[in-house]
């Protein structure tokens, strides 16, 4: 992940193949995986592409994660350049998060998932 995005990027897996017809493990591909799989992390990037959200809303709208790890992702979400944290000057002082453009790119890669869960994963069992 980076401030810049991306050229040359590939289409295909094929295009990824070596010219012995081998598919090595490409890096942009493990550290993204590894960034957007960690605990909590793809549960706080989708309830933001709802939009912004202040702490508190964050935490209510995401059962079971304590205040800690929420700081802790979120600022490694900025630290990612996938977050901006916004101060709004009011009474008391408000702070919003919210995706930046980067952020907001992975939605197409969210709702894959999303979709992917619903064809492949059962339903958990409804009282």
């Amino acid at each position: 992940m980076g401030d810049q995005p991306q050229t040359n990027q590939p289409a295909t897996l094929a295009d990824l193949e070596t010219a012995d017809g081998s598919l090595p493990l490409c890096w942009q591909y493990h550290e993204a995986i590894e960034f957007i799989g960690r605990r909590w992390m793809g549960a706080i990037l989708f309830v933001l592409m709802r939009g912004p959200h202040r702490f508190n809303e964050l935490l209510a709208a995401i059962p079971g994660i304590s205040d800690r790890l929420l700081t802790q992702r979120l600022r490694e979400l900025e630290e990612q350049g996938l977050v901006v944290r916004h101060v709004v000057a009011s009474s008391p002082v408000r702070v919003e998060y919210e995706l930046t453009e980067a952020g907001r790119d992975l939605e197409e890669v969210v709702l894959a998932i999303l979709n992917w869960g619903y064809k492949w994963l059962p339903a958990p069992d409804q009282p």
